[in-house]
């Protein structure tokens, strides 16, 4: 049901800016040849800098998450400058990045394409439609829809689609929300820019190639803080989390729990059918403890075939009935994947065994809490695996 909202409101929003656009070219007069030139000066730049940097950090094989800095940027310029019906023809910049860029999914670059639309024409309508209104004042109120209105109808997507997804996968991050400021904010200056001579324009080649760049900044720090076959945590970012959760638990007088998770006999997994099965088999546990555990709970891979996971103001029975509930969670799993000879295979007899510690018993020092979890972890296995053990 979940999926069939989400779907709907991905379908309501592609509607409504396809709905929009179409109004905007029926009704908006011809362009003067003033507005013309702007719009010229404009696209020329912008899709001079989404050819060269797209091109390139396609052959470099790098991939970015956020190039939605750039459009930003130039959108905010013509929502200052441009006619309604300039606006759409500017709004063609998403599309030539989405045919150049072959790595985002379709679905969901359209899906961002249509939000943007909206965002962009609900800017122009609070500052005048028909001949935007300037001012200062004006110029941060166009500048705050457009980044509120997209945000908020991208985030409500992603929600529906994961409701249980970390609050920065829908949210984003301060650093994205940072960057989209600065790029209406270069939009607005820009706009004041064209409006005095539209050749000027070409001087924004730089700014907007190093914003693009910059907008490449939160995803390398997500790729060194994600385990790259899992998406969880690595080791390094995990630990760092977890320490400053402790932190907070001990400043509030909170207990918390650690539980240490190997799963049972997976070396068999990859010497019977293969790496990429085994791969297929810790990306599914990810997603099922992803989905055991809370928002507020750190969750990470600790290398190999064990997971880590903190459990903020859980005592010793509430730790034991979430250890408990991801055993038989994995127990419940059939994993799809395919052997080392291309056949499919369903894999559905993985068990785990989970060692637990909590903070009333060993404190709130890290390195003691992980020591107390491997020794139950230890006796877990040397029980007979598929067990739960409270050091």
């Amino acid at each position: 049901m979940g999926r069939l909202i989400a779907a709907g409101y991905v379908l309501v929003v592609q509607a409504v800016a396809l709905a929009l656009v179409a109004l905007v070219i029926c009704t908006t007069p011809p362009p003067r040849p003033a507005e013309l030139a702007t719009f010229g000066m404009l696209a020329a730049t912008a899709g001079t800098v989404i050819v060269a940097t797209t091109v390139s950090i396609n052959v470099r094989r790098q991939v970015r998450r956020n190039p939605w800095t750039l459009h930003i940027a130039y959108l905010a310029t013509g929502i200052l400058t441009l006619p309604p019906n300039l606006l759409v023809l500017l709004l063609l910049g998403p599309a030539l990045h989405g045919v150049l860029d072959v790595r985002p999914g379709l679905q969901r670059w359209l899906f961002t394409t249509a939000a943007t639309t909206i965002a962009t024409f609900a800017a122009r309508a609070v500052i005048g439609w028909s001949q935007p209104r300037w001012g200062p004042v004006l110029f941060v109120l166009a500048g705050a829809v457009l980044l509120m209105v997209r945000a908020v109808l991208v985030a409500a997507g992603l929600w529906l689609r994961n409701p249980g997804a970390p609050r920065e996968d829908v949210l984003g991050e301060p650093i994205d929300v940072l960057l989209g400021i600065v790029a209406a904010s270069l939009g607005g200056l820009l706009a004041v820019a064209v409006r005095a001579e539209p050749a000027s324009a070409l001087l924004a080649g730089p700014p907007l190639a190093l914003l693009d760049l910059a907008s490449q900044l939160p995803q390398w720090r997500r790729s060194a803080q994600r385990d790259g076959k899992t998406g969880l945590a690595n080791a390094a970012h995990w630990d760092r989390l977890a320490r400053a959760a402790l932190a907070r638990s001990r400043g509030r007088a909170q207990p918390a729990a650690l539980l240490l998770l190997d799963l049972d006999h997976f070396k068999r997994v990859n010497d019977r059918i293969g790496h990429i099965a085994g791969d297929a088999v810790l990306a599914a546990v990810a997603v099922m403890l992803r989905g055991s555990v809370r928002r507020e709970d750190v969750v990470g891979r600790f290398g190999g075939e064990e997971f880590v996971v903190l459990l903020p103001g859980a005592d010793a029975e509430v730790a034991c009935a979430v250890a408990d509930r991801i055993r038989t969670s994995t127990a419940a799993l059939s994993v799809p994947a395919r052997d080392t000879h291309g056949r499919h295979r369903q894999l559905d007899d993985l068990t785990v065994s989970v060692g637990v510690a909590t903070t009333h018993r060993f404190g709130y020092e890290l390195g003691d809490l992980l020591a107390a979890a491997d020794k139950a972890l230890l006796a877990a296995k040397a029980a007979g695996r598929n067990a739960v053990i409270l050091s």
